[in-house]
């Protein structure tokens, strides 16, 4: 995936971020830009949320969220829990750090994550999932 450089940022409001991601230990080097072509809830996506790998192209992506933007969808056929993103980025300049170990404060993140919860620790066993 290719990001484009050009275009006009939005406003962003961290909210939660600086207590989101409690201890960043490892992140995918260099990062990687997200496909978000098919995610149409909100043009910003918050520090916390669970990114996903698509495996048939190697693309990573948001996780998805329900119409009202308050929980995750069901993980998409083909694709595998990859990170929790670390900052906050735009839809028009989705730029990622991915994070594959450390701390997450779930009561923070942005999305209601306690029906995939279960799964994103198995599929990411080195992340701790703990609320202060």
């Amino acid at each position: 995936m290719y990001t484009n450089l050009t275009n006009t940022g939005s406003q962003i409001l961290t909210g939660n971020e600086s207590i989101v991601i409690k201890k960043n230990l490892e992140t995918i080097e260099g990062g990687r830009s997200l496909d978000v072509t098919s995610y149409t809830q909100a043009e910003v996506i918050q520090a916390g949320h669970v990114i996903i790998q698509e495996t048939s192209t190697g693309n990573f992506k948001p996780m998805p969220v329900n119409t009202g933007a308050t929980a995750y969808q069901a993980l998409p056929t083909g694709h595998v829990y990859a990170g929790i993103l670390v900052a906050t980025v735009t839809t028009k300049r989705p730029m990622a750090a991915i994070m594959v170990r450390g701390t997450v404060n779930p009561s923070a993140t942005p999305m209601d994550i306690a029906t995939i919860l279960t799964a994103v620790k198995a599929a990411l066993p080195l992340i701790l999932f703990r609320a202060d």
